[in-house]
């Protein structure tokens, strides 16, 4: 078993170096990260530029792009063998509800399943997360469920882990993805010209958050997976919207 590993928080990242001691005592590993924090970069891609890759000390590899340009780079040539699994993480904090829309952490593990290969998002929920070991040890969990029980080539896992000791963990629950509200006002500030700045506000509070969903399996202890696909159609409304395109003669 050959797995990559990629996340958003950058190669020097607690929850990466976490996750690649997790699990290269079971598979063998490949490591190929941003070069510095890219938290939000969602799917995007580097076309416009050239992509330079690194190695390091340990062995980690890092690239000045984004975590889909790391993933996409590691399995369409980079890498002398082609891995059989993406996981990345371990994020820094929660990727629930709406936050998977922009997480580079989901979006690193979304690019593996584009290129036809299972993938995990294991996220460690706190502001200052610091339970990395037991966020490694559900990794290790998953990955042999996986290697028992593979899951159809269409879904990847989005994994969010309380920040608290393994023993103190309630179990797993198979979750959806909860809502926030709307996110916060931006922050209007002045840089040291004088000049008007902005910064993007925080995430909207839970809002669609009963038992079910991700925010309910966190707030009560337990390891939320929820299967997310990639197809964002939305299937039962394709018939009334024909019903609502004007018809041909009407153009």
């Amino acid at each position: 078993m050959h797995i990559l590993l990629s996340n958003d928080d950058g190669y020097l990242a607690e929850g990466l170096v976490a996750l690649a001691d997790a699990l290269r005592k079971h598979a063998e590993i490949s490591v190929v990260a941003p070069d510095r924090n890219r938290s939000a970069a969602s799917n995007s891609l580097t076309l416009e530029t050239p992509l330079r890759a690194y190695t390091v000390d340990n062995g980690f590899v890092k690239v000045d792009g984004t975590p889909t340009d790391c993933v996409h780079l590691a399995i369409t040539g980079f890498l002398d063998k082609e891995p059989d699994m993406v996981f990345a993480g371990i994020n820094h904090g929660s990727n629930l509800g709406d936050d998977v829309i922009y997480s580079g952490t989901v979006a690193a593990a979304t690019e593996g399943r584009f290129l036809g290969l299972p993938a995990v998002a294991i996220s460690l929920v706190g502001s200052y997360p610091s339970h990395f070991d037991t966020a490694g040890q559900v990794a290790v969990t998953l990955l042999k469920q996986l290697i028992k029980n593979p899951l159809p080539q269409d879904t990847i896992l989005n994994v969010n882990v309380p920040d608290v000791a393994i023993n103190d963990l309630k179990g797993y629950q198979a979750t959806r993805l909860g809502q926030r509200h709307k996110s916060e006002p931006v922050v209007k500030s002045a840089d040291p010209r004088g000049r008007t700045i902005y910064w993007v506000g925080p995430p909207g509070a839970e809002q669609d958050a009963g038992p079910g969903t991700d925010f309910y399996a966190i707030n009560t202890g337990y390891v939320s997976i929820t299967p997310l696909q990639i197809d964002l159609t939305r299937h039962e409304r394709i018939n009334a919207l024909k019903a609502w395109l004007p018809k041909e003669n009407n153009l």
